[in-house]
């Protein structure tokens, strides 16, 4: 279908708007406003919950299947060296550079106009448009908060710098505080049992196993030791050493099973913060997927968690700019990839609606 470059225009100039007005994980009020009260300014009918923005196409019709149109508006802190102010919206040579432009402004504004543009050309299906907050936090006021109070959902798009790819799954996340432990003592005498030293081969088991389990396209499960913490000052053996490992889970295993068989296997006291953010994916035989790969997508597993974790129905995420870009310096969207992912997403859901 032709679209009026009318939506494409807003869509960048609404991006601006965005940038200028910065929205931190759990700071996203301005922004929330902002975004509540330029719906209303365009007649439309928001509803809101905390900083969570939505609106459901009009002629609903509980008997029909819907679909969710969702992306945040919460960014991270601007990394260190910036060339341009992550504020300012600057736009360059086709690019507009600023905070959250990338990661996931620009998913917002086209999934918006998305929203507009189908609402009014099709009947088959009802459609939510959700724009969402605390997604780099996996906050409890997010998404997570809002789901209940939506009417059922059938699938999803979920809007994310994928270079408008697909990524068909994503691995899931668990973090891991694990203590070894020793016994105190003077360094400069023989006493003592140094932490440290015990810590050696845990954290070498944790670098080195494999779980035989692996994801068709998500890969194996992968454990990276990121962080560690031992000893009061230099002339004391340290009595405990503390470590946190980052787990990536495949659809292969429960995060509580796979928490189980570490702690029973890696000798050592583990503790997992959480095991909400597990794997996920979305089946191949799925309108949207065949869709995907009719237009000459190429589906992929993504190594990166999104709000689909939450989501207990289909989702698909897909959506203009680059992973790379997010949460990088110099942050930027091309407005060609603006107008590439409004285009695509209309020609990937739009015959996924009347499957």
């Amino acid at each position: 279908m032709d679209i009026d470059t009318s939506f494409y225009n807003n869509a960048a100039d609404l991006l601006k708007q965005f940038i200028t007005r910065p929205s931190f994980s759990r700071e996203e009020t301005a922004l929330a406003d902002f975004l509540e009260n330029y719906l209303k300014e365009k007649k439309l009918s928001p509803q809101r919950q905390g900083n969570n923005i939505w609106l459901l196409s009009p002629h609903w019709d509980d008997a029909k299947p819907t679909v969710l149109l969702n992306s945040h508006i919460d960014t991270v802190k601007p990394a260190e060296g910036w060339s341009k102010d992550p504020f300012a919206a600057t736009e360059e040579d086709g690019k507009i550079y600023g905070l959250g432009s990338n990661d996931a402004g620009a998913s917002v504004v086209s999934l918006l106009q998305v929203f507009l543009i189908l609402s009014e050309t099709q009947r088959d299906n009802n459609l939510i448009f959700l724009a969402s907050c605390e997604e780099e936090v996996s906050g409890e006021n997010g998404i997570v908060s809002v789901l209940p109070t939506l009417p059922p959902i059938d699938w999803a798009i979920v809007g994310e710098p994928t270079g408008m790819q697909p990524a068909i799954s994503e691995k899931g996340l668990m973090a891991l505080d694990v203590t070894v432990r020793g016994k105190g003592g003077h360094a400069a005498r023989n006493e003592g049992d140094n932490a440290i030293y015990n810590a050696i081969p845990a954290i070498e088991w944790f670098r080195n196993k494999e779980f035989p389990k692996v994801g068709p396209l998500s890969g194996a499960v992968k454990m990276s030791v990121t962080m560690i913490q031992a000893g009061t000052q230099h002339n004391v053996i340290p009595s405990e050493c503390r470590f946190t490992v980052d787990v990536r889970t495949n659809e292969c295993y429960t995060n509580e099973g796979l928490f189980e068989e570490i702690a029973n296997a890696c000798g050592c006291e583990v503790k997992a913060r959480s095991f909400r953010l597990k794997a996920s994916h979305i089946p191949l035989r799925h309108p949207v997927v065949q869709q995907a790969l009719r237009l000459g997508l190429t589906p992929f597993a993504s190594p990166t968690l999104s709000d689909r974790v939450f989501m207990d129905f289909p989702a698909l995420k897909i959506g203009p700019g680059q992973s790379s870009r997010s949460h990088a310096a110099d942050e930027f969207i091309e407005l060609a990839e603006i107008r590439e992912g409004i285009d695509l997403y209309v020609r990937l859901i739009l015959p996924s609606l009347r499957a």
